[in-house]
Formats: structure tokens, sequence, C-alpha cells
């Protein structure tokens, strides 16, 4: 009898063995983001660029021999939305790393299910200075976007120029990515031009239906200039109230778009309903009325390639570049352990398709600034492009 069961032991370990060697074979990387609701208008095309990258890999052979799985789940932009799904992909999914998730709510929050897991968190797009800020800061989180200090300040060099302007009102969605960034500017803009006078701060909610009552109280302060941080589908919606009651002519265009304002899918969106003339950044400007870097080039090719768009698109990068950090990290440990990878991210300097990215060890950061310029009418195009394109220089902008 004994004989008999050690037999039927070793048969069922051999039947077993070719799942077990496949299940070890795969590096299973969950993927919270927003995919439903107006912030999948950022959300999809980011889950795209994590897609391509992963298919480019795999062809390659993947890393340390291994294939990824990308298990996607969608947030809703909800923050309690985006704990749960984190959690079900750690303990019902196994999964051995997260990447996503969207907006300054939801990052901080998955942030928290990170460390308490231990497991390496990759985000590509929160942009508050609360989520990798010494109170928060953790061995296991990693931000590749911009963040709330670099883009305000970023913005308030610019408005800065605008020798006509006295007087500047603000509007941002009332969560932490809004507040932060308006405090960056604003503390900024003040140094620089210590004559301008804030003379009104809008806060709409996230996903705010309604945009009139803070268009209409804003222009009865008559502003010289507007800098918002409204993004995505809220911006799309609050322009289309703005145009008609006369909000950009009555600041003749000096109105500054942060939030991405100035991304193809915007524009797009929008098409010839945008408020042409008005400066607007982007991670990606997709479309170079000229000197187009060669490796950018290249880059949108493939995404078009992918997505199957003539036209390509803004975010796509941000979730490429996000599972490239991962990846580096991976290589650079010679490993898949937790620890071993937290470590190698620190100080990771990689080379992203536009150009090398440092993931610096005071707050686990990237060296990321954005694309500004002036979104134009081209007879091209059926939308808006930028022109006039410049991204400053992150490191003097980041604590």
């Amino acid at each position: 009898m004994h004989r008999r069961t050690v037999l039927v032991v070793a048969s069922l370990a051999a039947l077993l063995l070719p799942f077990a060697a496949t299940a070890d074979s795969t590096i299973k990387v969950g993927f919270p983001m927003a995919l439903s609701g107006p912030a999948a208008l950022y959300g999809q095309p980011v889950l795209q660029g994590a897609q391509m990258y992963v298919a480019e890999l795999n062809a390659k052979g993947g890393v340390l021999g291994k294939k990824i799985e990308l298990l996607p789940r969608d947030t809703k932009a909800n923050a309690d939305e985006a704990v749960r799904v984190s959690r079900e992909l750690i303990l019902k999914d196994n999964v051995d790393f997260l990447v996503g998730s969207m907006t300054s709510a939801e990052s901080p929050a998955v942030s928290t299910i990170a460390k308490e897991n231990k497991i390496v968190f990759v985000a590509p797009m929160a942009k508050t200075i609360q989520l990798t800020d010494a109170a928060h800061l953790h061995p296991y989180v990693n931000r590749i976007a911009s963040t709330t200090d670099i883009e305000g300040r970023a913005a308030a060099v610019i408005l800065a120029k605008w020798a006509e302007v006295k007087k500047v009102a603000t509007v941002a969605p009332d969560y932490a990515y809004g507040r932060d960034v308006m405090s960056a500017f604003i503390d900024r803009l003040k140094e620089l031009r210590p004559d301008i006078q804030i003379v009104d701060q809008q806060w709409p909610k996230l996903g705010q239906a309604d945009f009139t009552p803070f268009i209409t109280a804003q222009m009865s302060k008559q502003p010289d200039a507007v800098f918002s941080a409204v993004f995505a589908g809220d911006f799309a919606s609050m322009v289309k109230q703005a145009k008609p009651l006369g909000y950009f002519d009555a600041i003749k265009s000096r109105f500054l778009g942060a939030g991405e304002t100035g991304s193809i899918e915007i524009a797009r969106a929008l098409g010839p309903d945008y408020p042409y003339g008005i400066v607007a950044n982007t991670y990606d400007p997709v479309i170079w009325p000229e000197n187009e870097p060669a490796a950018h080039k290249d880059f949108i090719a493939r995404v078009k390639a992918f997505t199957k768009d003539e036209y390509g698109s803004s975010w796509p990068v941000m979730g490429y570049v996000a599972m490239q950090a991962l990846v580096e990290g991976i290589r650079k440990a010679g490993s898949t352990d937790e620890d071993k990878v937290a470590k190698a991210m620190v100080d990771l300097t990689f080379e992203s398709p536009f150009g090398p990215q440092t993931l610096r060890a005071k707050d686990h950061t990237a060296n990321r600034s954005e694309y500004w310029g002036k979104m134009v009418k081209d007879p091209k195009y059926p939308f808006a492009i930028m022109t006039d394109i410049q991204y400053p220089d992150p490191t003097p902008l980041m604590n």
C-alpha cells in the first residue's frame, strides 16, 4: 500500500508539473485604471500604452525568461473602487505587482494597499505631492508622472511672462490634485510677479455636470487671465458651457489649461468647440508641426499601428513608461522578489521614448515635465493642435 501511495503521489506531481512551470513563467501585473465615465478619456489610452509595451516585451521573450500578464480593472475614477479592485488583484488574482490608478484621490489610497501588502506599485498619472511626500513615502511606491509642484510652477513661469496681466483667476477640481497644483502655481507666481492679484478661485467637484455657476461667478470678477486644472471629460463639459457665455473671449483667450487639456484626446472630443488660442499642456503633443524628435516619430508610429488610430494618442506613453519602469526594475534586481525590485527602483534610470527618466531616491518620483503650447486651428486636422511646443526642465521645478 505504501508503494502504491508513493506511485500515485509521484504521478500527480508529474501531471501538475507543467501547470506549475506555466505559472512560474508568468509575471502578473494588476492594472487598476479608470476605464469608464468621463475619466476614461485618459484612462483607456493609458491602458493601451501598457498593453502595447507588454506585447512588445513578450514578443522579445519577456523579462528574466518570463512573460508579463496584464490584468486591467476599472476603478471608475473612484478611490474606494480603486482600493477594492486593488485588494482583489492582490488577494484573489495573486498579482506580483501593481501599476495604474488615475486620479490623485485613487493613487494615495492604492499606495496604502501596496504598503500593507509589501507589493511594488507604479503610479503613471497621479500628480499630487501627497503621494510621495515624506509623510506618505514608503519603499514600494513609485511615480512616473509629473507632479503638482512641477505643473503648477511651470504654469506660473509661463503666465508671469504675460506682461499685460494684472488680475488672475483659477478653477480646479476640489480634491488633492486641484488644491496642490493651485498652491504650487500661486506660490511661484507671487515670487515671479508680486504685482499680480488673485481675484477669484473656483472649486467644482470632480465629475461636475453643471459648470455654469462657477463660470458666471468667475466672469463677474473680470480677470485678465485664468489658470485651470479642470481635466478630461470635465474640461470638455466646462468648455461647452463656457464658450456660449463668452468666457474665453472675455479674457482674450489668456487661459492656461493644465491637466493635459492640450492632449489630442481632448482636442478630438471637442472638435470645433475647442477654445482655439489658449495655452495648454500634454504628456505628448502627438502631432508636431516642426522639429519632431526622431524617437517620438518612431514611438507614435507604433502607437498608431497598435491602436489602429490614424492620428495616434497622447496618453499611451504614460502606461508604456510605467510598465517600462517596472520591468527595468525587475531586470536590474535580477528577480521578481518585491523587496529586491523595490530597492532596484531607487535612483533607477532608463531610456524612455522621450529620453532618460530617473526615479530619484528622495521621493521615488521621475524627473518628468510636460509639453506646453498654444492650441490652434489647422486646416489639415479636424481638431486643435499644439504649436510653439516647449518642455520646461523639471529639475528646477521639483523640491
